[in-house]
Formats: structure tokens, C-alpha cells, sequence
């Protein structure tokens, strides 16, 4: 692993934008982008922790080059002197090892130079992935709401392949680049009238690039485009898959997607037959070009105005000139879609981190069990659209306090403000009588422990899931899933907590899942917990079971409790009523009946199922608004 550290303060900025184009929109995705210094200048970041690599791969190419251009002219030499009247053997034999020599250096050159700039174009790819990934991990869940999982994993994939494989490439560009340079040189010494002849060919390639460019970038973004809509047709239907068989669309969802797939295949081939263009035109143009290198050449060589030797050297310089043109031709291509994908990875490092650890943030104390408290906390994920207005809420340690209220009443954005996966818009929220702006990460992190409503367990064994957070011994492993109910279900397994988990851990049930979920919690010992409607998608065998588990997980902690089902608020130490992100009541379970207020009726409603009713100011609902 190479030492890579990319200072995103030190790099220039990127271009500007247009103001209204969001990460991934299709409008600011362009295909085709010019050539820009400061992308280059950011990219060198990248390039500096190889640099032996780099330079050697350089000074490579640069001989294979030149080692590339010797070879017609040691032909026209052995040429020259098997054609002279007095031929000298000793002559001819100096001018073929020369050309074995060449021929050596120019395909151990070529060789090194290709195995150089894979290397490089490996490690950098790496440390791109790798700086993306890193940014990732740190990136605000405010900026996730808004951003399309694709879209993420379209920069992540599709656009540092595209940088690979121009880096990859981008040796060979420079040796064209040699090489067609060193053969106008050539020409233009040994003949300066036959190479400004063969020059005159080349105006008429401007011109047919010239002509060629604009209707490819329109064909290629449509190819671009068909192929992206064709592809997430796809995925959209092997990630619903169940949904598709549940309701037998089997059949229109392949119609709709052949049609996607031909419109896919008609932009395919249109881009296809643009591309095939080029070759053709430079192949013609080799042929007129050699046709005035044989007519004017020719008569030149009768008329004694030029050897023979060299006649054979213009040939094959002529030859060789229109391959680099041909290959530099399409790296410009290449180039510039380099360019867009580079433009694009770099708009993803500059993603701004909004939850960072402020100056002289302090750790929270680990043998303190410690209070939250809420000050007049007015926040919404739209700051226009508040989904929680003057909230003031104090939990005292080890105190279980239940959030109850309609939907959309603000109780999971009360929860993730406490974890600080948001910045309120108003008011202060403390965690142990600090401000959890001043507070570290890392020390939220291990102070607050959450167990969600649909849990997420990664690929990997059981065991490593419940150990997911923690460094648990796989004694503690087992005493956690033991206490949450989850050890019997877990041996029954054909290889118990060395079972692997599928996707997810779909090759489990919902509730088992949970189940292992809590372990997670459970194992990390976490001063405080925040249980987000945990129980919803357990049975109510199953619940009963865990009651006594959930007891012991919440006994000696701070606790929020989001309530689905009516067993885990009756016992809750204080009950906060929630509507239209205000509290309305709070107190315990019999108060709370006793005022025959909105607890009550939520209480009597659908056997105690407070997500019945209707809301206002959704906060899910709000999220989902902001990702469209």
C-alpha cells in the first residue's frame, strides 16, 4: 500500500459548473470535455507518491521512440549500399546489427514501457479508489439523502475505469506523439520538398476531424445515455425481483425493457459506424499520400536527385506517419473522456464533510452513563420544510424515555440529531451536558449504540456481524446473542456463528435479523441506546422473548425508545408525545391515559399502533422528497 495522502486544501479548484447541475444529473455528465490544467495539476497529486514509475516509464517510451525511428532510415541505408556499384559486405553487415541492435532496444523498451505505465496507472487507480472511499465513508447523510446510490457507484466504477484506461494507454500516446514529431523532422532533412508534398494530406484529415467531431460527441452521449437507462432497467429489475414475481410483471416489465435494449442497440451501432469512419479516412489518405512519394520520389531517383536508400526510407516513414496520426486521433477521444471522468471523481472529493470534529472537540467520558438533552431544537432536512420546531427534552441517565406520536411527527429525526447525523437549524442538542458539536465522532460513536427498524448486516459470518462495532472475543460474541434469544436459532445453523451470511443476510428471516442486530448492540456496551421501533418486524412470540432480553440491554443505560408495539412504552420511565414536530404531552403510561389526551387515542387506535394516523412534515417522507 503505497503512502498516499491526497490534501484536497493544497489542490486548485475545480472549473465552475453550472449552479443548478447536482452531482450525477445527466445534464452536467458531459461525454466530451477539453483539455484542462487544473484537473491535470489536481491529478498530479496522484502521481507524485510514484514517481520512479512515472519517469521510468517516461524516459522508456521516449527511447522506444526514437529506437522506432532509426529503422527506416538503417533500411534505407542497407538499401543504398546493396544498390551502389562497389557494394562493401562489411557495410551492409554494420547496417543489419544496427537494425538488430534497434530492433532489440525498440521491443525491450516498448516492453518496460508498457510494464511501467500498467504499474502506475494500477497505484494511482488505487489511491483514487481509495481517497474516494475514504470520502465516502466521512460524507454527511444529508448529502446521501439527496444522491442517487447509482449515480455514487456510476463515479466510484464507471469513471475511474475510464481514467485506467486512458492511463494505461497514455505511454503509448506519447510515443505517437515521438514518433510522428521525429518523422516530419526526418522527412523534411533528408527531402524538404517530398515532405512538404506528404504534408499537404494533412489538412484535408483536419478537416474531415473537423467535420467528424460534432456528430460523434451527439452519437456517443446517445450511445451513453441508451446504454445507462438499459443498464438501470436492469438493475432496477434484479434488485425488485421479488416485487416482479409477486405480481407476475414478468412479461410487460420485458416489454418495456426490450424497448429500452433496441433504442440501446440502434445508438450501439450508429456510434459504431461513426467510429469506423476514421480508419477509413486515414487509410486513403496513406494512399495518395504514397502515391506522391512514388511519382514525385520516382522521378526524382531517375533523374539521380535522390538515392535510392532514401526513396525506401520515405516510403516507410510515409507508412509509419499515418499510424500515430490515426492512433492520436482516437486518444483525443480518449483524452477527453479522461477528462470529464477526471472532473467527475474530483467533484466527488470536493463533496464538503458538514459532521467533522470541530478544533479541541473533546472525548465523551467512558465511565459516565450521560444525560440528552434537547434545547430548543428546531431542524429539518429542508431548512424551509421543519420537521422538528422548539423541541426542549432532557433524558436522565439511565432513564428510558419513549417517543411516541403519528407519523411524520419528527421521531426519527430526534434520534439521528442525538447520534449527529444531522446539524440542527436551531437550539442545541447535549449528550452528557455537552453540545455534541463540540463532542468527537469517535467518542459519539462508542457512547451511542442503535438498533434500527430494518437492520443491516453485512457480507460475512454471523459472528462477524455481531462483532461488526466492537473487538469482542467470540465468548462475548455468544453471551450477547445468548441474552438477546438469539443463540438457539443461531446454532441450529449448519455452521453456526461461522455461518456466512447472503446479501444483506437475506438467507436469514427479518426477525433473525434483528435479533442479531441487537447483539451488535448489545456487544459494543453502549452508554446510551436508541431503539428505532426495533420490535416491528419481530412476531409477537418472538417479542415476548425478547422483552426480558431488551430489559437487560437497557438496564444501567440512557435510553431512547421509539415506539411500535405497546409493550415497550408501558414500561418506559417517561413518554414523549410527538405531533407535527412539537410536543404535545409527556409523562409516564398512566398519566399520560389519565388527561385523555392524544396518547390516549393513539393508544386506543389500531390496538396500540401509533403509525396509523395521519401526519404532518414526514420526516422519512421529507428525506425522500429531498432524493427526487
Amino acid at each position: 500500500m503505497s503512502d498516499f495522502t491526497f490534501d484536497r486544501e493544497a489542490a486548485p479548484p475545480p472549473p465552475p459548473r453550472r449552479r443548478n447541475a447536482t452531482l450525477g444529473s445527466s445534464d452536467a455528465e458531459e461525454i466530451f470535455m477539453s483539455f484542462d490544467t487544473r484537473i491535470v495539476r489536481r491529478f498530479g497529486a496522484f502521481l507524485k507518491p510514484h514517481p520512479w514509475f512515472l519517469w521510468g516509464a517516461l524516459a522508456a517510451t521516449v527511447v522506444s521512440a526514437f529506437a522506432q525511428l532509426l529503422q527506416p532510415l538503417m533500411i534505407g541505408q542497407a538499401v543504398s549500399a546493396a544498390t551502389t556499384a562497389h557494394v562493401d559486405p562489411r557495410r551492409i553487415d554494420i547496417v543489419v546489427i544496427e537494425f538488430i541492435v534497434s530492433v532489440i532496444v525498440f521491443t525491450v523498451t516498448s516492453l518496460l514501457s508498457q510494464w511501467m505505465s500498467t504499474r502506475l496507472a494500477q497505484k494511482v487507480i488505487f489511491d483514487v479508489r481509495r481517497a474516494m472511499f475514504e470520502h465516502f465513508q466521512s460524507i454527511s447523510l444529508s448529502f446521501m439523502d439527496k444522491t442517487h446510490v447509482g449515480r455514487i457507484m456510476s463515479r466510484l466504477q464507471g469513471d475511474v475505469n475510464a481514467l485506467q484506461d486512458f492511463l494505461e494507454s497514455t505511454t503509448s500516446t506519447l510515443s505517437d506523439f515521438v514518433v510522428l514529431v521525429g518523422i516530419v523532422c526526418f522527412m523534411l532533412v533528408m527531402n524538404w520538398k517530398l515532405g512538404l508534398l506528404t504534408m499537404l494530406v494533412l489538412p484535408a484529415l483536419i478537416g474531415i476531424r473537423a467535420i467528424w467531431l460534432p456528430y460523434s460527441k451527439i452519437t456517443f452521449r446517445r450511445a451513453r445515455d441508451a446504454s445507462s437507462i438499459a443498464n438501470g432497467a436492469l438493475a432496477e429489475n434484479i434488485s425488485g425481483v421479488r416485487t416482479v414475481q409477486e405480481t407476475r410483471r414478468e412479461a410487460m416489465n420485458y416489454e418495456l425493457y426490450e424497448e429500452k435494449a433496441r433504442d440501446n442497440l440502434k445508438a450501439s451501432v450508429d456510434s459504431a459506424a461513426l467510429a469506423g469512419i476514421m480508419a477509413p479516412s486515414v487509410s486513403i489518405l496513406t494512399g495518395f499520400a504514397m502515391a506522391i512519394i512514388i511519382v514525385v520520389g520516382g522521378n526524382q531517383v531517375l533523374d539521380a536527385q535522390l538515392k535510392v536508400g532514401d526513396m525506401v526510407a520515405y516510403v516507410v516513414f510515409v507508412q509509419r506517419f499515418f499510424e500515430p496520426v490515426r492512433m492520436l486521433s482516437m486518444q483525443y477521444t480518449a483524452l477527453q473522456r479522461a477528462m470529464a471522468a477526471g472532473y467527475r471523481i474530483f467533484e466527488v472529493l470536493d463533496v464538503p464533510v458538514s459532521i467533522t470534529n470541530k478544533p479541541g472537540a473533546i472525548d465523551l467520558s467512558p465511565d459516565e452513563t450521560p444525560t440528552i438533552e434537547f434545547e430548543h431544537v428546531t431542524f429539518g432536512y429542508d431548512p424551509d420544510r421543519p420537521v422538528l420546531r422548539d423541541i426542549s427534552l432532557k433524558v436522565k441517565p439511565r432513564q428510558v424515555v419513549a417517543l411516541v406520536g403519528p407519523t411524520g411527527s419528527g421521531k426519527t429525526s430526534i434520534i439521528s440529531l442525538v447520534r449527529r447525523f444531522y446539524e440542527v437549524n436551531q437550539g442545541r442538542v447535549l449528550v452528557g451536558g455537552h453540545d455534541v458539536r463540540d463532542v468527537t465522532l469517535e467518542s459519539l460513536g462508542r457512547t451511542i449504540g442503535m438498533v434500527l427498524q430494518e437492520p443491516f448486516l453485512f457480507t460475512g459470518t454471523i459472528e462477524e456481524n455481531i462483532r461488526y462495532a466492537s473487538s469482542a472475543t467470540h465468548e462475548q460474541v455468544v453471551a450477547a446473542a445468548k441474552a438477546v434469544r438469539a443463540h438457539d436459532f443461531i446454532m441450529r445453523l449448519p455452521q453456526g456463528y461461522d455461518t456466512p451470511l447472503g446479501q444483506r443476510g437475506r438467507n436469514i428471516s427479518l426477525g433473525q435479523r434483528q435479533l442479531l442486530s441487537f447483539a451488535r448492540a448489545l456487544v459494543i456496551d453502549p452508554k446510551i441506546l436508541i431503539l428505532d421501533e426495533a420490535t416491528a418486524n419481530i412476531d409477537s412470540f418472538t417479542e415476548l422473548e425478547i422483552q426480558r432480553a431488551l430489559k437487560v440491554l437497557m438496564s444501567g443505560r440512557t435510553c431512547l425508545v421509539i415506539a411500535h408495539r405497546l409493550a415497550t412504552v408501558r414500561d418506559a420511565d417517561e413518554i414523549v408525545v410527538l405531533q407535527q414536530g412539537r410536543i404535545v404531552d409527556q409523562g409516564p403510561h398512566e398519566a399520560l391515559m389519565a388527561r385523555d389526551g392524544l396518547y390516549a387515542k393513539l393508544y386506543a387506535s389500531s390496538h396500540g399502533s401509533f403509525d396509523d394516523l395521519p401526519g404532518e412534515g414526514e420526516d422519512r417522507a421529507d428525506r425522500e422528497v429531498m432524493m427526487t
